[in-house]
């Protein structure tokens, strides 16, 4: 997720980005963006395309000798634009790689490097799809959707699934149940690509589904747990007498403010909680993938919630006071792929999967991704490993 606006931004990311690399050394890495270009896209598509050509040839990354990048930028088409932007890289040790194409339904071999953008309706090696309108109706103009390509290497294919799903609209709605309104629209849209990608049409394969799942806590649970002995001030408006405010007070203790919550304002007195051994005792309120265990699976999380950072360059572990803070970026899979990742043989970590810049500014989100060595055609008795790399 870009907000593109300084330029010390991107140069903090990519340094962060490109030290992962250095460390990881992937074979085959894929990079999933969200919010191509950031809120005012209109005037940021510049910034896009600086990015790019500094991705592509920057000496970090000069051992990637081919490259696919995927760039949703045609924002004057509202019904198809969902600012998603995928790049994949090829390490030049990796033989034979191969794109699937979607509309001859056959695998090309992948050479050289290419930048989609504008047309990605017409390019047969991705499939993309914006979200109905009427799934998420307050609002107008969202761009949540996905993105999905397929890949082979060394008989082992899979696809690699872009996704953003749609954000909670007002702290105090998703307050008011457990699971909240939003929590229901994300299950739906979810179990709509999931359903997609297993559809008729393709042969099966394993999948890795990464993004801006938007995932949030139980809202509801989690005041309640951080607010067990407060007590609960009501701020109408005086016009409509809806509720704007609630004002969670000690009951104690001066009745000291422990949390305000409006429409897009979470204020928490203390923010540790949420960086605290990762955050791990929130946790439990981390609800919304359970409804998928059957189908999806995920590595044990063990980093702070990746939403939402403060985009003030000079506080990289600060979160901002809009919302709750919470795991919104995950790196999830189908049970076969988890099978493909290569079990570590001795106790050397292989499989990692972590944030990236905990320290920095990275915009409003932190990147997560996830390193593993993949066991090429897994389940054959003799199988190449390749390292491979998905960042979200």
């Amino acid at each position: 997720y870009f907000a593109f606006q300084p330029e010390n931004l991107q140069k903090n990311w990519l340094r962060e980005f490109y030290q992962v690399v250095h460390a990881h050394k992937p074979h085959f890495m894929a990079l999933h963006c969200q919010e191509f270009g950031g809120k005012n896209y209109e005037a940021s598509m510049s910034h896009v395309d600086k990015f790019v050509k500094e991705l592509l040839s920057s000496d970090a990354m000069k051992d990637y000798n081919r490259a696919r990048v995927y760039l949703d930028e045609n924002y004057k088409s509202q019904e198809h634009f969902t600012a998603l932007g995928s790049f994949y890289f090829l390490h030049e040790s990796l033989k034979n790689i191969y794109q699937f194409d979607f509309k001859a339904k056959k695998y090309k071999k992948v050479t050289g490097k290419e930048i989609y953008s504008d047309t990605l309706e017409s390019t047969p090696m991705l499939e993309k799809e914006k979200f109905p309108q009427d799934y998420f109706p307050e609002c107008k103009w969202s761009r949540k959707g996905f993105i999905r390509t397929r890949w082979c290497i060394t008989d082992c294919a899979f696809d690699l699934v872009n996704i953003h799903l749609f954000h909670d609209a007002s702290n105090l709605i998703a307050w008011e149940t457990s699971p909240s309104v939003y929590s229901g629209i994300r299950h739906k849209a979810l179990g709509y690509v999931l359903d997609r990608i297993i559809d008729q049409r393709f042969e099966k394969v394993s999948y890795f589904v990464f993004g801006d799942f938007n995932f949030r806590l139980d809202a509801k649970a989690v005041v309640e747990t951080l607010c067990a002995k407060a007590t609960m001030q009501t701020v109408r408006a005086a016009d409509t007498n809806e509720v704007v405010k609630l004002i969670f007070r000690e009951s104690d203790n001066d009745r000291k403010v422990m949390l305000q919550l409006e429409k897009k304002l979470f204020d928490y007195f203390n923010q540790d909680v949420f960086r605290d051994n990762n955050g791990t005792a929130l946790l439990e309120f981390d609800r919304e993938l359970s409804v998928f265990k059957d189908r999806l699976y995920e590595l044990d999380i063990s980093f702070p919630p990746s939403y939402p950072y403060s985009e003030d360059s000079s506080q990289g572990k600060q979160y901002m006071n809009t919302r709750c803070p919470a795991w919104c970026d995950r790196i999830l899979m189908s049970h076969s792929a988890k099978e493909l990742i290569l079990k570590s043989e001795n106790d050397e970590k292989i499989v990692i999967y972590d944030h990236i810049g905990p320290n920095v500014c990275m915009g409003d989100h932190k990147p997560v991704f996830l390193s593993f060595r993949i066991a090429a055609g897994a389940g054959k008795p003799i199988a190449n490993v390749h390292k491979c790399c998905v960042v979200q």
